[in-house]
């Protein structure tokens, strides 16, 4: 069990420490380690988070975010694919190299080989985000069943996802509770949290 969340925006100047704090209210789901990755452009900003449970790669190398050695794809991933070692020899058979032995490495090199249609390959439970800066594109999934939570929250233009609703604003505007945990986190003050589900707030994925 790891705790994933993502954001996709039009304010340009997101704080790391934003993401962070989205990020740490998901501590329970992974004890192991924590980081987080953002990238800012001219008229948005992504970010992504990612609190670990080690299980499969219990390395460095296995840290998420995790970024594809040309550093435009990212993803921060939950679960696992059963049959991630299978994947693996078929990419190392048309070309891909790997540097870990994480089953992380080897679902963003299904996605980088075909893409989209990777989903279709994959045998597991998992719940991920992935952003491709190839096509400004954020690519969101999770398996068939559900078995790994992903919410996700839109609102004027602002997209949140998370592994659980708790890290998610709820009974404010999502640009309003992003300026006020901002200043909340500036001034050292950690903001209440809740679990209650607002509306817009809803369970998402891949059927």
């Amino acid at each position: 069990m790891c705790g994933i969340v993502a954001l996709l925006t039009p304010d340009t100047q997101l704080p790391r420490n934003l993401i962070d704090a989205m990020r740490d209210r998901l501590v329970h789901r992974g004890p192991d380690g924590a980081d987080s990755w953002i990238q800012r452009a001219d008229a948005f900003a992504v970010a992504l988070g990612h609190r670990r449970l080690s299980i499969i790669d219990l390395s460095d190398g296995g840290r998420q975010p995790m970024l594809a050695a040309e550093g435009r794809v990212a993803i921060t991933y939950n679960g696992e694919i059963y049959n991630y070692i299978e994947l693996r020899a078929e990419l190392e058979r048309e070309g891909a190299v790997f540097r870990t032995s994480s089953d992380t490495e080897v679902l963003l090199a299904a996605y980088l080989r075909w893409g989209i249609d990777c989903l279709p390959r994959l045998n597991g439970m998992f719940a991920f985000a992935l952003w491709d800066g190839r096509s400004s594109r954020m690519f969101v999934a999770r398996d068939r069943f559900g078995e790994k939570p992903l919410f996700l929250r839109e609102d004027a233009g602002v997209f949140a996802f998370a592994s659980e609703i708790k890290a998610l604003p709820t009974g404010t505007s999502l640009r309003t509770w992003m300026a006020t945990l901002s200043r909340s986190l500036s001034a050292k003050r950690r903001p209440a949290s809740t679990a209650s589900v607002s509306t817009g707030c809803t369970r998402s994925g891949y059927q």
